[in-house]
């Protein structure tokens, strides 16, 4: 016998309060349960009396994967109610409205936009990283927590790599909320975690700009046209707009999943390194395509079906990680720096699509922390940065995915490890500097990172002046 959600109503042991929130699919309840004190909602689907099969797959799918995520970017699972009663789902409560309250006062401030754009992408990074693409991405399914991280909600139409997607094997209409979602969805795809990248380009459009990039299509057929027809450029909307900013969102709103950001890690780093990002002529433009642009990519497109996709998640997030280099410009360490680059050129012939981040930490004493000038009155950050872009010729890469940073800290270490936690950094490849009992009982850099980074950690050691040097890997949980 069927149970509906109704206050007072005890099931499992959760008690139903206030009914928080009704959409078109589920009602979202506070409920409370002896044994737990954090605030709880239960989502409960409206099914209707007759059979209402996307409502009923969707939260099947959001139930089956809701509670394999972990983190601070999705809400924790408390309790999963099946159908033969009342299907829910009881997770923590996020406090705070949606981010669609921010997103009616767009057009934001250029720097709230561009901070709220780098949460989002941080975010979705890590949901894709736990195998799941979203499919759904739009202003109301993301919260933030009080201490600033982004929480992605309702999966009903998401999909995970290591289980069934029911909903591609029972239905063959696109799903997803029409402004958002990316051409090779509408050709039923569903397995390119560049379709979320598609869908945050659009959102930080609308933040930066207070319109849609594609208007608000109420039917199916009116996303189709996004597959020839390019948005309005956002400085056309926002003069002061920076060029770096419009060559992101264009640059994410791509028609081609290939020509678009790969992993939404790198448009997170871009984010957060404007001074970096390389501008094309995405960034400069200034109005729409013209008709004959547009005529030429509408007869290319008409006959396409669809896009080539990765095999998974995991293997499109490996196919363009991010590598952090860090660079030692000792003039003692030149050797050691020699063999630096001579992995990294190996890693870039089976990583191609590689982002390779090169550091250098200047280290401060903890008395007089300013370091920025040398005894000569050099100042040297410029200096390390000229070394890093020295040493890093013969990188055959674009300038869009070579970047150049100068720390700064009393521990290299922590410095090291804290970049690379902020800008989501795959692989960590740096040298050591060889044996010495000191080394040995302070310990090293190196050791350090290995021991403390969130991300796997490769170690170049010379063993000798004449010796080759041999790689010593350390995954670093």
């Amino acid at each position: 016998m069927r149970v509906r959600p109704q206050t007072g109503l005890d099931i499992d042991g959760f008690t139903l309060g206030e009914k928080l929130h009704e959409g078109g699919f589920a009602t979202i309840w506070e409920v409370t349960h002896p044994l737990y004190r954090t605030p709880l909602v239960m989502k409960v689907p409206k099914i209707l009396d007759g059979y209402d099969g996307p409502t009923i797959v969707g939260f099947e799918v959001e139930q089956m994967i809701l509670p394999r995520l972990t983190g601070p970017h999705v809400p924790k699972v408390y309790g999963v109610g099946d159908f033969s009663v009342m299907p829910y789902v009881v997770t923590e409560r996020i406090p705070g409205e949606s981010l669609l309250v921010r997103f009616r006062d767009a057009p934001l401030p250029v720097s709230d936009a561009i901070e709220l754009a780098a949460r989002m992408a941080d975010a979705l990074h890590d949901l894709h990283r736990q195998h799941v693409i979203h499919l759904d991405l739009k202003p109301e399914n993301f919260l933030q927590r009080p201490s600033g991280e982004m929480v992605l909600v309702d999966y009903g139409l998401s999909r995970h790599d290591q289980l069934p997607d029911l909903l591609a094997e029972e239905f063959t209409i696109p799903m997803g909320t029409f402004p958002y979602i990316a051409p090779e969805q509408f050709l039923g795809a569903r397995n390119d975690p560049r379709s979320d990248i598609f869908a945050l380009g659009a959102m930080i459009y609308q933040a930066a700009t207070g319109k849609l990039p594609f208007g608000k299509p109420e039917k199916l057929r009116g996303v189709r046209p996004r597959l020839w027809r390019d948005p309005v450029p956002p400085r056309a909307l926002v003069p002061d707009m920076p060029d770096w900013l419009q060559e992101i969102i264009l640059r994410a709103l791509e028609v081609d999943p290939a020509k678009r950001y790969q992993t939404a890690a790198q448009i997170q780093f871009d984010l957060t390194h404007p001074a970096q990002v390389k501008l094309t002529a995405r960034g400069l433009k200034q109005r729409q395509d013209g008709a004959g642009v547009v005529w030429r990519r509408w007869w290319k497109m008409r006959g396409v079906k669809g896009f080539a996709a990765p095999v998974s998640v995991q293997e499109q997030i490996g196919k363009a990680p991010i590598l952090l280099v860090a660079v030692d410009l000792s003039p003692e360490m030149e050797a050691l720096a020699d063999l630096l680059r001579q992995n990294v050129q190996r890693m870039l012939v089976t990583q191609p699509d590689m982002r390779v981040a090169c550091v250098n930490v200047i280290k401060t004493s903890r008395i007089a922390i300013d370091a920025t000038v040398d005894d000569e009155g050099q100042n040297l950050h410029v200096a390390r940065l000229v070394g890093l872009r020295h040493w890093a010729e013969g990188i055959d890469l674009g300038e869009e995915r070579l970047t150049f940073t100068v720390l700064e800290g009393t521990d290299p270490a922590a410095a090291i490890i804290d970049y690379a936690g902020h800008n989501n950094v795959d692989h960590i490849l740096m040298g050591a500097r060889g044996h010495s009992s000191t080394r040995r009982y302070l310990g090293s850099v190196s050791s350090q990172v290995v021991a403390e980074a969130h991300c796997s950690v490769t170690v170049i050691r010379r063993r000798g002046a004449d010796e080759a040097a041999e790689p010593e890997a350390a995954a670093a949980e």
